[in-house]
Parts: structure tokens; C-alpha cells; sequence
């Protein structure tokens, strides 16, 4: 379900040398760069870079981050990283120097899917010689921590049998672990939504539903606070539907004044490829606008430019 696709009759040789002459003399072809990598699959953009390589004997990479400036620069290199390599980048960003953006290790933690989480932890193991784990320990704390420490194990379980009796033990867990104790068990709420699968978890929402006559965010923002609460919440909106947590992710990054790019660009990056159809078509539901059109409206220039490729459609 996503927008950007194998480029056909594609050939990575030629797409090198194209993107070679965009850069080469004075000034670059930006135009040039942007329809081509915007144009072509992630796998297809790694084998232009090992083309590239092979070629001229430069890192492409570096070229364009030499070339490019800003946000279209950003966005451009964000794109030639393989997925689980993207994802480490930032990531390390996050972690890296004073302060940490919870933000973005809990998008990225909450919506990967355990290969993911798998890929991403091994790549950052290869790009930055550092074990993911530690150095997340070693920036964050109390329930938050514990809570990325299991999400980073990526062992949710994945069959989809289902049993009953599981299902109404879990919601009655959760239950009798906040709303019904004085003091919440925080240790029940980690386990259950770190660790079951999505269609459990969302059979147990249902039945928490039934039980205590309130949804489980209510109960969470409730019980639960700070970035615990934030991550848990993320959470529970993936279970609920990934494409529904980016839409409203994205929406936000846009909305009042001022733009968050970094999220902006992650998101349309990291989506790109798996579900950008089923992100606009929520998000047009949702919010009575276009993805396609609040992008337009919001960005500007090349980044503007390439960002539309990326979300691949207007659904006015």
C-alpha cells in the first residue's frame, strides 16, 4: 500500500551517471536529483549508491549532502538510507547530546514491527558500533524505559489464534491494574500491551471497553503519566491502526504555525513504501482535507517538490 514503487526498466548505472551530471560544475540540478530518487524504490536507490560507487569512486551520500542544503538535503539523504539504517540515524539523533526527543523514540519504537525492531537494532549495531539497548537505558528512565527496553526486544507475539479466556483475563488485568487499585501496576500494563499480539490487544480493548464502560486511552491518560503515558498511548493507537497513528502524527507536525519538519520527513520517508495510500486515505477522512493539499499548503520549493512525490496523490 504505498506510494513509491520499483521505478520500471530501471538501471542503476545509468541512474548514477544522470545523477553524477546533476551535480557536476557549478551549481546542482536539483530538479533533476529530486525526480529521480523520488522516483525510484529504496532498494533501487541502494544500488544506484553502490553504482555510484563503483563509477566515479565517491560516496554518493556525501555528494548530495555536499550538493543539497536544509530540509531538501535531509530529505534526500533520509531517502537513500536503507529503512532499518534511517531508522537508527534517527534514533541516534534522538539520544545524541543534551535532552532527548521522546518524541521520536516513541514513534519509531511503538509503530516497527518486530523484523523491523530487529533490522533497526542490528543496523545501528553495524553503522554506529553501539548496542541500541544501552544507550537507550542509558537516556531515558523509570516506567518509560522499561516500557522501550521490551519494545525493543521485538518479541510481540504474532499469531493471530485467539483465545477467549486470555482475551478476558488481560482486559480484567489491565483493569484491576489501574483503574480498580489505589496506585497503578504499571508492570501489567508493559507486559500486556509490550508483549500480545495485535489482534489479541484489540479484542481485549474491546472487552476493557465492556468491563469498565470506558475506552483503554481514557484509562491510560488517567493513570498513567509523562512520556510513559505518551508511549503507552502510541501504543495503543498502533494496535488500533498504524496508518490512523501516522495521519495523526503527520496532521500535527502541520497544524498552527510552524512545521515540524523532522517528523514530516521521517514519516513520509518511513511510509513510503508500506502503507502512504492507507495514511491519506484516513487522513482525508479524518480531517475533512487532503495529506497532498496540507503538504502543499505548509512546504515549499524542492522540499515541497519532493515531499508531494512521496505522498504520490491528490484525494480532493
Amino acid at each position: 500500500r504505498g506510494s513509491v514503487k520499483d521505478f520500471p526498466g530501471f538501471d542503476a548505472s545509468q541512474d548514477a551517471e544522470a545523477l553524477y551530471n546533476a551535480m557536476k560544475g557549478f551549481g546542482s540540478d536539483k530538479e533533476a536529483i529530486l525526480d529521480l530518487i523520488t522516483s525510484r524504490s529504496n532498494k533501487q536507490r541502494v544500488e544506484i549508491c553502490q553504482s555510484y560507487k563503483s563509477l566515479y569512486g565517491k560516496d554518493l551520500i556525501a555528494d548530495l549532502k555536499y550538493e543539497l542544503t536544509g530540509k531538501f538535503e535531509r530529505l534526500i539523504v533520509s531517502l537513500m538510507r536503507p529503512p532499518a539504517y534511517s531508522d537508527a540515524k534517527e534514533i541516534k539523533d534522538a539520544i545524541a547530546g543534551v535532552g532527548t526527543d521522546e518524541k521520536c523514540l516513541i514513534e519509531i519504537l511503538a509503530s516497527r514491527t518486530n523484523q523491523e525492531i530487529h533490522d533497526l537494532v542490528a543496523a545501528y549495531k553495524d553503522a554506529y558500533e553501539r548496542d541500541l539497548e544501552a544507550d537507550v537505558v542509558g537516556d531515558t528512565s523509570g516506567h518509560f524505559k522499561k516500557m522501550l527496553v521490551v519494545l525493543l526486544q521485538g518479541t510481540r507475539e504474532e499469531d493471530d489464534v485467539v483465545s477467549e479466556d486470555l482475551v478476558e483475563q488481560d482486559a480484567k488485568d489491565l483493569l484491576e491494574a489501574g483503574e480498580l487499585k489505589w496506585g497503578t501496576d504499571e508492570a501489567q500494563f508493559i507486559y500486556i500491551l509490550g508483549r500480545r499480539s495485535k489482534q489479541h490487544l484489540r479484542l481485549v480493548f474491546d472487552e476493557y471497553l465492556k468491563i469498565s464502560g470506558k475506552p483503554i486511552e481514557r484509562s491510560i491518560r488517567g493513570e498513567l503519566s509523562g512520556d510513559f503515558e505518551k508511549l503507552m498511548l502510541a501504543v495503543v493507537k498502533c494496535i488500533r491502526s498504524t496508518p490512523e497513528y501516522f495521519a495523526e502524527r503527520l496532521y500535527k507536525a502541520m497544524k498552527g504555525l510552524g512545521t515540524r519538519d523532522n517528523t514530516l520527513i521521517r514519516i513520509m520517508v518511513s511510509r513510503s513504501e508500506i502503507d502512504m495510500l492507507d495514511i491519506r486515505e484516513v487522513f482525508r477522512t479524518k480531517y475533512e482535507k487532503s495529506l497532498y493539499n496540507m503538504i502543499k499548503e505548509d512546504t515549499s520549493g524542492e522540499y515541497k517538490k519532493a515531499l508531494l512525490k512521496l505522498c504520490g496523490g491528490d484525494d480532493e
